[in-house]
């Protein structure tokens, strides 16, 4: 009589929950499958339906790391990776799949707290974590506030200024803010 290994059935149902985490905070199949390789992509879409009550979007994940350097997701990706960063240094039996979904929620908290859109969504902060430690990006720190914030890994990092020490000079100033301005002034007016 040959022995097979049998499925644990805990272990099952602990891949499943922290699947349902992801999908909850946002997480492609993509990242799905890739965090989860025991469960099957058919069981993972049901658990997608299930949980969002939507099959899951199509289409490709971000694939450049450029993105995470423009002057506002580079202050969003900053926030994840210093939150990641930490949790990953101070909480050693936390695995990637509880790495990111404890440090996306508190990236999270923090900008919905101070009413701030979201730049980076679940799937963004797993890519993120991904070109990390391929060595594509790395954090740098600030020589002004000393801070750490995402960079290309090839950047000299010599005197490197953040974006929030540094803004752009267009920064802040989209269609949206000058709307809010013109909303704020219209305001004050009728008070007045």
């Amino acid at each position: 009589m040959s022995t097979t290994p049998t499925k644990s059935l805990a272990d099952d149902a602990s891949q499943v929950l922290r699947a349902v985490t992801l999908i909850r905070l946002g997480a492609r199949m993509q990242v799905l499958e890739s965090e989860f390789p025991k469960l099957s992509r058919d069981r993972l879409i049901r658990l997608y339906r299930e949980v969002k009550g939507a099959s899951p979007p199509k289409g490709m994940l971000p694939f450049s790391a450029d993105w995470y350097l423009t002057w506002a997701p580079n202050i969003h990706a900053s926030m994840f990776a210093n939150v990641y960063a930490f949790l990953e240094e101070n909480s050693k039996e936390l695995d990637r799949v509880d790495l990111l979904s404890r440090a996306y929620g508190l990236y999270a908290e923090h900008f919905e707290m101070q009413n701030e859109p979201l730049q980076m969504d679940l799937t963004r902060a797993w890519t993120l974590v991904r070109f990390k430690e391929a060595g594509m990006l790395r954090m740098v720190g600030c020589k002004r506030c000393r801070g750490k914030f995402v960079a290309h890994s090839q950047d000299n990092n010599h005197g490197m200024v953040c974006g929030i020490c540094q803004p752009p000079s267009r920064a802040g100033k989209t269609k949206a803010s000058k709307i809010a301005q013109q909303e704020g002034a219209t305001i004050q007016a009728k008070a007045a």
